[in-house]
């Protein structure tokens, strides 16, 4: 693999978590394995891995795009990282009021109901 993969995965590691990360390369398959070295090389290697802003920012800047476009299945895993990223329960609902004025109340409400589901399954665990 190359340099921008090898630090994307490390990366990637440290916001959601070896546990997250070793059962989803469990999962890899010759048909999604292309794909899956994209991701990791462009957003974990590249985008995550730039200091040009904090974990704290760049977690809620992404809770508030997967809101805002409507990509609620990868909230949760968003939701988890900010233990690691920085990121408050207040930063996380002061990005999701943005998406409610910027993108629509009925986003925000779905991504907010994920994060209270999230924050109590992780506050049981």
């Amino acid at each position: 693999m190359s340099e921008r993969y090898d630090r994307g995965m490390d990366v990637r590691r440290a916001v959601l978590g070896d546990d997250h990360v070793d059962r989803a390369e469990s999962c890899k398959t010759e048909l999604d394995r292309p794909f899956q070295t994209l991701i990791t090389e462009s957003a974990w290697g590249n985008v995550w891995s730039s200091d040009g802003i904090s974990p704290r920012e760049r977690s809620m800047l992404t809770l508030a795009l997967l809101a805002a476009l409507g990509n609620f299945e990868e909230i949760p895993m968003h939701i988890r990282a900010t233990q690691r990223t920085g990121a408050s329960k207040q930063d996380v609902l002061e990005a999701f009021q943005h998406v409610a004025i910027y993108a629509g109340v009925p986003r925000a409400n779905q991504a907010l109901k994920l994060a209270k589901q999230t924050y109590a399954e992780m506050e049981a665990e």
